[in-house]
C-alpha cells in the first residue's frame, strides 16, 4: 500500500516540461508555489541573495547609477519582451520558413507551448474530462487564466573582477525571481570583443528614493564604489551578455528551482524515509529475537550513509540536464529577441575553454567548484558534460534548419498540386 501511494504522488505529479516538453516531476502545489514566491517578492528576493552572495564575506555592488548595471539592466529587459512569444509561438504565422540563409533564424513552433502551471481545480476539471470523453486527445489540456509570473525579473551586478559567473534564483512574479552578474563576465566580454572609443561621462545619480532602497536592502553587507568611466557597449558586446542572461533567463522561465526545491526536501527525503520503513519491516522478523537494541540500530543505519553527498549527486545530474535545457531554450529567447542563436555555440566553447566547470543554475556555487566529492567521482568531470551541451545545442539548431526546409519543401509540393488541379480543371 505505501508505494501504490507513492507510485500515485509521482503519477500526479509529473507534468511537460514547457518548450521542451521533458517530462518532470514537481511534488509542489501551485498554492505551495505561491506561498514560496510571496516570501520572495519585493525586497525578499534581494535580501534572500544578499545573504547568500555575503557568505564569504562583504562584497561590492555595482549600483545602478553605473553604467554597466543599466546596461545588464537593459539587455536583461529586452530579453524579457521575448517571453510572450514562447506561449504563442504559432501566432508568428509562417515569419520563420521566411528567414533566407543570411537572416538571423527563428525556431518552428513548439508542441509545449510557454504555460503557466494549472490549479488543482483546473487539473480536477481536466482529469474529469478525460474520464467522461475515455480519449486524452479528444480534451484540451488545462490553461491557467492567469499571466505566466516573472518578469520583470529582479538584478544585481556584483563587483568582482575574479568571478566571470552568473546564476538566476528564485521563482514568481513581483521580484520573486532574479539574476546575479558577477562583474568578471563583463571584464572578459570587453577585453575578448572589439571595443567601442571609452568615453568620459558622468554617471547620473539615482534618485534619492532607489538610493535609500539600495542601501537599505545592502548597506551592511556592501560596499557600493561610484563608477568613473562610461561607454556605450557594441552591439556585439551586448549580443555576447545576452547570450549568458537568456541561459539564466531559460532556468527562471523553465522553473527550475521550483523543480530543484521540490527534489531536494521531498522526493529525496521520502524516498528515503520509505526505503527505510521498508528495509526495517523485512528485517523485523530477524532483529526482533536479538531484543529492540538491534531493531533501533537497524533503523539508523541510514544516518551512516552521507546525505549530503547523495542529495549533491542527485543535483548534479538534475542540474546537468536543466543546463542542456537551458542552453536549448535560451536559444529560441535570443533568436525572438533579434540575436543571432547561431552564435551562441562559439560563445560557450570560448567560455569554457576559460572557465570547463558547469555553471549551476542556483546561488550555492557562483564560483569555482573542486570536483573531489562523492558526486562528482560517480559522475566523472565536467567536461564530458560541456561536449554534451554543445552537441545538443548544435542539434536543436540543425533542427530549425532541418524544419524549415522540409515544411518549405511540403509548401512547394502542395503548391505544384494546386496548379496541376487548377490547369486540369
Amino acid at each position: 500500500m505505501p508505494f501504490l501511494l507513492f507510485s500515485a504522488a509521482i503519477l500526479a505529479s509529473l507534468e511537460r516540461t514547457p518548450l521542451t516538453g521533458r517530462w518532470r516531476m514537481i511534488l509542489l502545489s501551485p498554492h505551495e508555489e505561491d506561498e514560496i514566491s510571496s516570501q520572495l517578492a519585493g525586497s525578499g528576493w534581494y535580501q534572500a541573495v544578499g545573504e547568500v552572495i555575503a557568505k564569504d564575506g562583504p562584497v561590492k555592488l555595482i549600483p545602478p547609477s553605473d553604467w554597466r548595471f543599466a546596461w545588464v539592466r537593459d539587455t536583461l529587459r529586452h530579453l524579457e519582451t521575448a517571453i510572450p512569444l514562447l506561449a504563442d509561438e504559432a501566432s508568428l504565422g509562417s515569419t520563420w520558413l521566411e528567414r533566407g540563409p543570411d537572416d538571423i533564424p527563428l525556431p518552428p513552433p513548439t508542441d509545449y507551448p510557454l504555460r503557466a502551471r494549472p490549479t488543482e481545480t483546473e487539473m480536477l476539471r481536466w482529469c474529469s474530462q478525460i474520464v467522461c470523453h475515455h480519449s486524452a486527445s479528444t480534451v484540451v489540456a488545462p490553461i491557467s487564466p492567469h499571466r505566466i509570473p516573472g518578469p520583470p525579473y529582479s538584478l544585481i551586478v556584483v563587483d568582482d573582477p575574479d568571478s566571470c559567473n552568473a546564476f538566476s534564483f528564485g521563482f514568481g512574479p513581483d521580484g520573486a525571481g532574479g539574476i546575479v552578474v558577477y562583474s568578471g563576465f563583463l571584464d572578459s566580454i570587453l577585453r575578448t570583443v572589439p571595443a567601442a572609443e571609452l568615453r568620459m561621462r558622468s554617471a547620473s545619480e539615482p534618485g534619492s528614493e532607489e538610493a535609500s532602497w539600495w542601501s537599505y536592502l545592502f548597506g551592511s553587507i556592501a560596499t557600493v564604489h561610484p563608477p568613473v568611466q562610461r561607454y556605450h557597449p557594441t552591439r556585439e558586446q551586448t549580443s555576447e551578455l545576452a547570450m549568458l542572461l537568456a541561459h539564466e533567463l531559460s532556468h527562471l522561465v523553465l522553473a527550475h528551482h521550483i523543480e530543484n526545491l521540490s527534489s531536494r526536501m521531498i522526493v529525496l527525503p521520502g524516498t528515503l524515509s520509505l526505503l527505510g520503513d521498508v528495509l526495517r519491516a523485512v528485517l523485523f522478523p530477524f532483529t526482533m529475537i536479538f531484543g529492540p537494541f538491534v531493531n533501533d540500530a537497524v533503523a539508523e543505519m541510514g544516518s551512516a550513509i552521507n546525505i549530503e553527498q547523495i542529495a549533491k549527486l542527485g543535483e548534479f545530474c538534475t542540474t546537468r540536464t536543466q543546463e542542456i535545457e537551458a542552453d536549448v531554450v535560451s536559444a529560441r529567447l535570443l533568436a525572438h529577441a533579434g540575436f543571432d542563436a547561431r552564435r551562441a555555440v562559439d560563445f560557450w566553447e570560448r567560455k569554457h575553454s576559460v572557465d570547463s566547470e558547469l555553471m549551476e543554475c542556483t546561488p550555492s556555487t557562483p564560483r569555482r567548484t573542486h570536483s573531489d566529492s562523492l558526486a562528482m567521482r560517480l559522475v566523472g568531470s565536467g567536461h564530458p558534460v560541456q561536449d554534451l551541451r554543445m552537441q545538443k545545442l548544435r542539434e536543436e539548431l540543425n533542427r530549425w534548419r532541418e524544419e524549415r526546409t522540409a515544411a518549405r519543401a511540403a509548401l512547394a509540393d502542395q503548391a505544384q498540386q494546386e496548379q496541376a488541379a487548377a490547369a486540369a480543371s
